[in-house]
């Protein structure tokens, strides 16, 4: 199964910017075990639409069957981590 993490960012976002080492944590320790996506909201707006994003950084996480978890504010890795072990299984 695939699970996605999409992050929605905005270069002016502060709190965005508190999240990127998070989410390469996440990264670094579970590898392939999931893929980030960056949606720039300000480039992507359609897409920030179409899974409602009003807050800023907005993690989704998704699998095949579809939206599994959604954070608004910085995200903790361990609530991170569990979501995407959830979404894989």
């Amino acid at each position: 199964m695939t699970v996605r993490v999409l992050d929605f960012y905005a270069d002016w976002c502060g709190p965005c910017k508190t999240q990127d080492p998070i989410l390469e944590e996440v990264q670094e320790e579970l590898g392939d075990a999931f893929e980030l996506q960056k949606v720039d909201v300000d480039q992507e707006q359609d897409v920030a639409n179409q899974y409602q994003v009003r807050s800023l950084p907005t993690l989704i996480v998704e699998n095949d069957d579809g939206v599994v978890d959604r954070f608004v504010g910085v995200t903790q890795k361990e609530d991170i981590t569990a979501a995407i072990s959830e979404a894989g299984s």
